[in-house]
């Protein structure tokens, strides 16, 4: 059965179509890849599943374990088990680590989940989420709150560019973890070979899903830009 559902969304700004009639979902506890290149709407569908402010379907449904969820807030989906780790991480000025990672739930441990993102307890749990960490630093200190709060559906949107702030190997290990914490995980990005790390992973060009299917399929199909929408003008 299907965790999240998204039935034939459209979303437009200006008359301009941004998704057309795109159909999409994710079982539970599965590990879901959703390709595509810079500018085909994956951060948008991410913003619309997580109720971004601004972010309101033109047409469709998104559904969430069998309920319509269009009309949500962002923190009416969020107590429903959604999360979202942004392109660019926020800073949160002035917060402590240890106390952005206790948010999620009471007897939270944080320095464990500092260690699961390759980050040494002893030199960052003192610290402050402010300008002085580097990109990579707060990239992995967020992905550390998302393994602590355990949601139902993490949705894990890599940035456009600074794509070198952590490995495949180490995305690798962070999204394994959430699987077995019984976490279902949407992973956007431009990058074909993420798709190794997916149970299912599904190409989206122009505003619609093109194919959904086995990672390797997705991912070559993806890799040769064949998508029959764009003519190439969007992927390359």
């Amino acid at each position: 059965m299907a965790l999240l559902e998204v039935r034939s969304l459209s979303f437009h700004v200006e008359n301009k179509a941004i998704l057309e009639e795109l159909d999409f979902s994710v079982s539970a506890n599965e590990i879901h890849a959703l390709l595509g290149s810079n500018g085909t709407g994956k951060s948008t569908l991410a913003q619309l599943i997580m109720g971004c402010s601004g972010y309101q379907p033109s047409a469709g449904e998104i559904i969430f374990d069998q309920q319509v969820i269009n009309d949500l807030p962002l923190f009416e989906r969020a107590r429903l088990g959604i999360t979202m780790a942004w392109q660019e991480p926020a800073r949160f000025e002035g917060l402590g680590v240890w106390n952005f990672l206790a948010l999620g739930k009471p007897g939270v441990q944080p320095p464990a989940y500092l260690e699961r993102v390759g980050l040494d307890p002893d030199l960052y749990i003192g610290r402050v989420l402010d300008k002085t960490l580097s990109g990579g630093e707060r990239k992995r200190i967020e992905l550390a709150s998302i393994l602590a709060m355990q949601p139902r559906l993490a949705i894990l949107d890599e940035p456009a560019s600074g794509i070198d702030l952590l490995s495949i190997g180490e995305i690798a290990g962070v999204i394994q973890t959430l699987k077995r914490d019984g976490t279902s995980v949407v992973l956007i990005s431009h990058r074909e070979e993420i798709a190794s790390i997916a149970d299912r992973a599904s190409y989206l060009c122009g505003g619609k899903i093109i194919y959904t299917g086995p990672p390797d399929q997705v991912a070559e199909q993806y890799k040769s830009r064949a998508c029959g929408v764009c003519d190439g003008v969007i992927c390359r």
